[in-house]
Parts: C-alpha cells; sequence; structure tokens
C-alpha cells in the first residue's frame, strides 16, 4: 500500500499549486455552457500529464535534458506561448448570458492549448523528473507500476474536478463579469510565469 498512498500525496502535492494548466482547465469548465463541451481540454490534458509522468518514471524524459540546446529551445518556446495564451486570456470575455459562442475555445483551439500548456511548460516538466521520477526510483517492478498509476489516476481526477469547479462558477455568474475578472488575473498569472521563465532563459545564456 506504500507505493500508492506515496503517489497519491505526491501527485497532489504537485498538481494542487495554481499553474497555467490548472487556470486552463478551470477556464474551460467555467466559460462552456455544456460541461462535456470542455471535456477536450481535460482529456488532453490528462493524456499529457500521464505521457509525461510514464516519462519520468521510465528515465526518458532524463535522457532529454541532458542536451543544453533543447532544454534552451523549450524554455524559448514556452517564453512565447505562454506571452501569447496570457494576451488571448486577457482578451476573452466570456458571453455566459448570450447566444454568442467566439469567445469560447472550440474542441480543436481546446486541444491545442492544453497540450502546450502541458507539454511547453519547462517547469511542470522539471517538477515531473524531479519528483516523480526520481521519487519512483525507489520501487521497483509491481510496486513501481502501483505507483505510476497512483499519481496518473490523481491527475485524471484533478482535471474533471477543476472542470466542474469552473462550470458551477459558471452558473452562478450570469453576467459574466467575474468570469471576465478571473480571465484577467489568469493572464496576469500566465504572464509571471512567462517573465520567470524568460528570466531563466537569459540566465542559462549568460
Amino acid at each position: 500500500m506504500e507505493p500508492l498512498f506515496h503517489g497519491i500525496l505526491l501527485a497532489f502535492g504537485l498538481i494542487l499549486p495554481l499553474g497555467v494548466q490548472n487556470v486552463f482547465v478551470f477556464n474551460q469548465g467555467a466559460t462552456h455552457k455544456k460541461f462535456t463541451n470542455a471535456l477536450p481540454a481535460i482529456i488532453t490534458a490528462g493524456v499529457c500529464d500521464t505521457i509525461l509522468i510514464y516519462l519520468a518514471v521510465a528515465g526518458v524524459s532524463i535522457i532529454v535534458f541532458s542536451f543544453e540546446g533543447l532544454k534552451i529551445l523549450l524554455f524559448l518556446v514556452g517564453f512565447f506561448f505562454l506571452a501569447y495564451m496570457g494576451w488571448v486570456m486577457w482578451k476573452n470575455t466570456p458571453e455566459v448570458s448570450t447566444k454568442q459562442e467566439e469567445n469560447r475555445f472550440s474542441a480543436r483551439r481546446q486541444v491545442t492549448f492544453a497540450a502546450s500548456v502541458s507539454l511547453l511548460n519547462p517547469h511542470a516538466i522539471m517538477d515531473t523528473i524531479g519528483v516523480i521520477g526520481t521519487s519512483s526510483l525507489v520501487y521497483t517492478g509491481y510496486e513501481k507500476w502501483v505507483f505510476t498509476l497512483a499519481c496518473i489516476v490523481v491527475s485524471w481526477i484533478w482535471f474533471f474536478l477543476l472542470a466542474i469547479l469552473g462550470r458551477k462558477i459558471g452558473q452562478i455568474d450570469r453576467n459574466g463579469q467575474f468570469l471576465k475578472r478571473l480571465n484577467q488575473v489568469s493572464a496576469i498569472i500566465i504572464w509571471v510565469m512567462a517573465i520567470y521563465m524568460g528570466y531563466q532563459l537569459y540566465s542559462s545564456l549568460m
């Protein structure tokens, strides 16, 4: 049972802090009239986390990050993408009480953004490698699979809960003012992360 509880607690510890991925999934739950319309974001985030956790446990991602040029490229792409996503979130004005749908992300756009904030976030990747990857080293065989599966299941449950919470708030906020302010706060958080990522990129080049 130790690998199971270890995986659950570790996954919750990593996923609870407010990050770009969490903000995006929450927003999709809040801005769509039907919960099912936010499923592309939820499923994509879950699949991406599953891939990252598996690679971390398998040790593949550690090999990738041993190439300094690839690490710098990932930081560069991540910086520009976060800056762009912050701009999109700031401009996005939810129209909860109207029939306009142009401000809501389409399924394709949800998949693209969810995959990007999951796979182009160097900090998330390094957290996965440094924490989940190294923690898995104490287990072998069956226990390692239990540990890995526990981390993955917690990740999926969390994304569904985030979208459900967003949906409930979206139903309460009839005029869309709260969601508009939430989007602006989310944009600021994303821009701060982008600036921090840019600073780390600058530091690695000096």
